[in-house]
Protein backbone atom coordinates (compact mmCIF):
# COMPACT_ATOMS: atom_id res chain seq x y z
CA UNK A 1 0.00 0.00 0.00
CA UNK A 2 1.59 3.21 -1.32
CA UNK A 3 1.87 6.74 0.60
CA UNK A 4 -0.52 8.08 -0.71
CA UNK A 5 -3.12 11.54 -0.02
CA UNK A 6 -6.34 12.85 -2.07
CA UNK A 7 -8.35 15.74 -0.37
CA UNK A 8 -11.49 17.11 -2.35
CA UNK A 9 -12.07 20.65 -0.89
CA UNK A 10 -15.33 22.22 -2.34
CA UNK A 11 -16.48 26.06 -1.09
CA UNK A 12 -18.48 28.80 -2.16
CA UNK A 13 -14.96 30.44 -3.82
CA UNK A 14 -13.23 27.44 -5.21
CA UNK A 15 -12.84 23.61 -5.83
CA UNK A 16 -10.00 21.95 -5.51
CA UNK A 17 -8.72 18.05 -5.95
CA UNK A 18 -4.92 17.18 -4.78
CA UNK A 19 -3.35 13.92 -4.57
CA UNK A 20 0.10 13.19 -3.29
CA UNK A 21 1.70 10.04 -3.56
CA UNK A 22 4.95 10.61 -1.65
CA UNK A 23 7.00 7.60 -3.05
CA UNK A 24 7.05 8.89 -6.75
CA UNK A 25 9.20 10.02 -9.04
CA UNK A 26 8.77 13.67 -9.04
CA UNK A 27 5.47 14.16 -12.02
CA UNK A 28 3.28 16.13 -12.11
CA UNK A 29 -0.12 17.52 -13.04
CA UNK A 30 -0.55 20.84 -11.82
CA UNK A 31 -3.89 23.30 -12.80
CA UNK A 32 -4.66 26.25 -9.93
CA UNK A 33 -5.01 29.27 -12.79
CA UNK A 34 -2.12 30.34 -11.34
CA UNK A 35 1.18 30.21 -13.32
CA UNK A 36 3.42 31.25 -11.33
CA UNK A 37 1.70 29.15 -8.36
CA UNK A 38 1.59 26.08 -10.96
CA UNK A 39 5.03 26.53 -11.23
CA UNK A 40 5.80 26.76 -6.95
CA UNK A 41 3.96 23.26 -7.29
CA UNK A 42 6.11 21.80 -9.95
CA UNK A 43 8.83 22.68 -7.99
CA UNK A 44 7.69 20.76 -4.93
CA UNK A 45 6.82 17.37 -6.59
CA UNK A 46 10.15 17.68 -9.05
CA UNK A 47 12.67 18.28 -5.89
CA UNK A 48 10.59 15.91 -3.67
CA UNK A 49 10.22 13.41 -5.87
CA UNK A 50 6.64 13.53 -5.02
CA UNK A 51 3.85 12.80 -7.47
CA UNK A 52 1.06 15.43 -7.44
CA UNK A 53 -1.95 16.09 -8.96
CA UNK A 54 -3.24 19.48 -8.25
CA UNK A 55 -6.95 20.95 -9.97
CA UNK A 56 -8.16 23.89 -8.58
CA UNK A 57 -11.13 26.08 -10.08
CA UNK A 58 -11.85 29.38 -8.32
CA UNK A 59 -12.94 32.72 -8.36
CA UNK A 60 -9.69 34.18 -10.01
CA UNK A 61 -12.16 37.19 -11.70
CA UNK A 62 -11.60 38.64 -7.47
CA UNK A 63 -8.05 37.88 -7.29
CA UNK A 64 -5.51 34.71 -6.90
CA UNK A 65 -6.02 34.84 -3.03
CA UNK A 66 -8.87 32.07 -2.58
CA UNK A 67 -7.39 29.80 -4.92
CA UNK A 68 -3.73 29.80 -3.74
CA UNK A 69 -5.36 29.36 -0.21
CA UNK A 70 -7.76 26.58 -0.41
CA UNK A 71 -4.89 24.82 -2.64
CA UNK A 72 -3.09 24.84 0.23
CA UNK A 73 -4.72 23.78 2.52
CA UNK A 74 -5.89 20.80 0.71
CA UNK A 75 -2.40 20.00 -0.36
CA UNK A 76 -1.54 19.94 3.64
CA UNK A 77 -4.43 17.72 4.47
CA UNK A 78 -3.13 15.63 1.95
CA UNK A 79 0.28 14.97 3.12
CA UNK A 80 -1.03 14.63 6.56
CA UNK A 81 -3.39 11.39 4.77
CA UNK A 82 0.07 10.35 3.14
CA UNK A 83 1.95 10.39 5.85
CA UNK A 84 0.13 8.08 8.26
CA UNK A 85 0.88 7.64 11.20
CA UNK A 86 4.68 8.47 10.46
CA UNK A 87 6.01 5.34 12.18
CA UNK A 88 9.63 4.62 10.77
CA UNK A 89 10.43 7.70 9.71
CA UNK A 90 13.44 10.40 10.08
CA UNK A 91 10.67 13.26 11.43
CA UNK A 92 13.37 16.06 11.18
CA UNK A 93 14.86 17.51 8.41
CA UNK A 94 16.64 20.63 6.74
CA UNK A 95 17.73 21.96 3.42
CA UNK A 96 19.66 24.82 1.72
CA UNK A 97 19.05 26.00 -1.69
CA UNK A 98 20.43 28.86 -3.49
CA UNK A 99 19.19 30.48 -6.65
CA UNK A 100 21.31 32.57 -8.16
CA UNK A 101 21.79 36.10 -5.58
CA UNK A 102 18.88 33.95 -3.07
CA UNK A 103 19.61 31.59 -0.58
CA UNK A 104 16.38 30.14 1.58
CA UNK A 105 16.76 27.40 4.21
CA UNK A 106 14.19 25.11 5.32
CA UNK A 107 13.97 22.83 8.44
CA UNK A 108 10.80 20.69 8.82
CA UNK A 109 9.32 18.84 12.07
CA UNK A 110 7.05 16.22 11.23
CA UNK A 111 5.65 17.49 14.93
CA UNK A 112 2.10 16.89 14.37
CA UNK A 113 1.75 20.01 15.37
CA UNK A 114 1.32 23.26 13.35
CA UNK A 115 3.45 26.36 13.32
CA UNK A 116 5.79 28.00 10.72
CA UNK A 117 8.56 30.41 11.32
CA UNK A 118 8.90 32.37 7.95
CA UNK A 119 11.28 35.11 7.35
CA UNK A 120 12.06 36.43 3.58
CA UNK A 121 13.37 40.04 2.52
CA UNK A 122 11.25 42.86 2.61
CA UNK A 123 10.46 45.12 -0.42
CA UNK A 124 10.30 42.46 -2.75
CA UNK A 125 8.36 43.61 -5.97
CA UNK A 126 4.87 42.99 -5.20
CA UNK A 127 3.69 40.39 -8.06
CA UNK A 128 5.25 37.89 -10.13
CA UNK A 129 2.89 37.48 -13.36
CA UNK A 130 -0.91 37.21 -11.23
CA UNK A 131 1.03 35.69 -8.31
CA UNK A 132 1.08 38.57 -5.23
CA UNK A 133 4.40 37.89 -3.30
CA UNK A 134 2.54 38.52 -0.06
CA UNK A 135 0.51 35.21 -0.71
CA UNK A 136 4.11 33.65 0.17
CA UNK A 137 3.94 33.36 3.46
CA UNK A 138 0.01 32.63 3.62
CA UNK A 139 0.74 29.44 1.29
CA UNK A 140 3.22 28.17 4.04
CA UNK A 141 0.82 29.18 6.96
CA UNK A 142 -2.17 26.77 5.21
CA UNK A 143 -0.13 23.93 4.32
CA UNK A 144 1.55 23.52 8.31
CA UNK A 145 -1.86 24.21 9.31
CA UNK A 146 -3.49 21.11 7.86
CA UNK A 147 -0.48 18.28 7.36
CA UNK A 148 0.61 19.86 11.24
CA UNK A 149 3.95 19.49 10.94
CA UNK A 150 6.58 22.72 12.52
CA UNK A 151 8.40 25.04 9.18
CA UNK A 152 10.63 27.17 9.70
CA UNK A 153 11.88 28.76 6.21
CA UNK A 154 14.56 31.39 6.26
CA UNK A 155 15.63 33.67 3.78
CA UNK A 156 18.37 35.90 4.57
CA UNK A 157 19.23 37.19 1.56
CA UNK A 158 17.99 37.78 -2.03
CA UNK A 159 16.39 40.48 -4.15
CA UNK A 160 14.39 38.69 -7.23
CA UNK A 161 11.27 38.02 -6.34
CA UNK A 162 10.68 34.81 -8.32
CA UNK A 163 14.26 33.30 -7.01
CA UNK A 164 13.35 34.24 -3.61
CA UNK A 165 9.51 32.17 -3.81
CA UNK A 166 11.07 30.10 -5.99
CA UNK A 167 14.02 29.22 -3.65
CA UNK A 168 11.63 28.43 -0.52
CA UNK A 169 9.72 26.15 -2.59
CA UNK A 170 13.02 24.06 -3.47
CA UNK A 171 14.03 24.17 -0.22
CA UNK A 172 10.98 22.58 1.23
CA UNK A 173 11.04 19.81 -1.22
CA UNK A 174 14.16 18.94 -0.53
CA UNK A 175 13.36 18.93 3.27
CA UNK A 176 10.09 16.97 3.11
CA UNK A 177 12.01 14.10 0.89
CA UNK A 178 14.12 13.71 4.11
CA UNK A 179 11.80 13.80 6.45
CA UNK A 180 9.27 11.73 4.75
CA UNK A 181 11.76 9.27 4.00
CA UNK A 182 11.86 5.87 6.11
CA UNK A 183 14.69 5.37 8.15
CA UNK A 184 16.03 1.59 9.01
CA UNK A 185 16.92 2.73 12.80
CA UNK A 186 13.88 3.69 13.59
CA UNK A 187 11.37 1.51 15.43
CA UNK A 188 7.70 2.73 15.59
CA UNK A 189 6.97 6.15 15.68
CA UNK A 190 9.47 8.73 16.22
CA UNK A 191 8.63 10.43 19.39
CA UNK A 192 9.29 9.86 23.46
CA UNK A 193 5.45 10.27 23.70
CA UNK A 194 4.17 7.44 21.07
CA UNK A 195 2.62 9.86 18.88
CA UNK A 196 2.84 12.56 16.14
Amino acid sequence: MGRIGRVERTTGETGVLVEVDLDGTGEAEISTGVGFFDHMLHQLAKHGLFDLTVKTEGDLHIDGHHTVEDTALALGAAFREALGTKAGLRRFADARVPLDETLAEVVVDLSGRPYLVHEMPENLAPMIGEFDTELTRHIFESFVAQAQICLHIRVPYGRIAHHVVEAQFKALARALREACTPDPRVNGIPSTKGVL
